[in-house]
């Protein structure tokens, strides 16, 4: 899978997608499009368990070009970048960001949409667009849900860029390790995961996504549904019931 900005790397459990325009990173147009063709791609993969998203150089990501955000361009501008967030929201494999370096407007977006953001102490992340006159739409539609309303207002209102540090308190990123550790901490978090059934692993984000807006009883019910008849006959639900059982390591089947 060639593309001109990014290097797709596909390992059966795991593909690894790295952003390859190195000083910044910066998101264009046809960036975008590589990126939802290979998000589109993941989608299509029954077995993938994880995706990681990285970047070459320092910089993560330093957002969506500015000059593709100028008159008759910021609706096809709007449309390619939003529609990266709904592909990536309809995954059903588990996405992992490795942040190196700064991830800044739509690079810390990207990042933080993701299921697990591991970040280097080296990292930085914020939303600046209010400095250039703008808003982030996908940060104030997705920021409240992960860091709370009055921490997002303050993100978005500010344009303030924090450190890796202040993010992991707040809950915009999940793990900070220093800089020579960011590799095989992203393996170590990687394994976690390829070491279930893609089957359960996948049909559990999915029932989890798909109930978050519910009312209580009616997530209830829809999980207890797709536990009951999507969950239970699964080959590897099984496996794992009956492994238990016998006190041995199970075999998954990834179906």
């Amino acid at each position: 899978m060639a593309y001109r900005f990014l290097r797709l790397v596909d390992g059966g459990a795991v593909a690894r997608l790295t952003l390859t325009r190195p000083p910044l990173n910066v998101l264009t147009t046809e960036m975008m499009e590589e990126l939802g063709e290979a998000f589109a791609w993941a989608a299509a993969q029954p077995l993938l368990k994880v995706l990681l998203l990285a970047a070459e150089g320092k910089v993560f990501s330093a957002g969506v070009d500015i000059e593709d955000q100028r008159g008759d361009r910021t609706k096809p501008i709007l449309e390619a970048f939003h529609g990266l967030f709904r592909l990536l929201r309809a995954l059903d494999c588990v996405t992992v960001a490795a942040l190196q370096g700064p991830a800044l407007g739509g690079g810390a977006e990207l990042a933080t949409f993701c299921d697990l953001v591991v970040a280097s102490e080296a990292a930085t992340v914020g939303q600046p667009e209010i400095k250039v006159g703008v808003f982030p739409p996908v940060a104030m539609a997705h920021y409240p849900r992960r860091v709370g309303p009055h921490r997002a207002l303050q993100l978005v209102l500010s344009g303030r860029v924090i450190e890796a540090a202040e993010a992991l308190r707040i809950g915009l990123v999940d793990r900070v390790v220093p800089p020579d550790r960011l590799v095989e901490t992203v393996e170590a978090e990687i394994e976690r995961f390829t070491s279930h059934s893609a089957a359960v692993l996948r049909l559990s984000k999915r029932a989890l996504r798909e109930s978050l807006d519910l009312p209580f009883d009616e997530a209830l019910a829809s999980l207890e549904a797709v536990y009951q008849y999507e969950l239970m006959v699964t080959a590897d639900a099984q496996e794992g019931l009956r492994a238990f059982s016998e006190k041995r390591k199970p075999v998954w089947r990834d179906r």
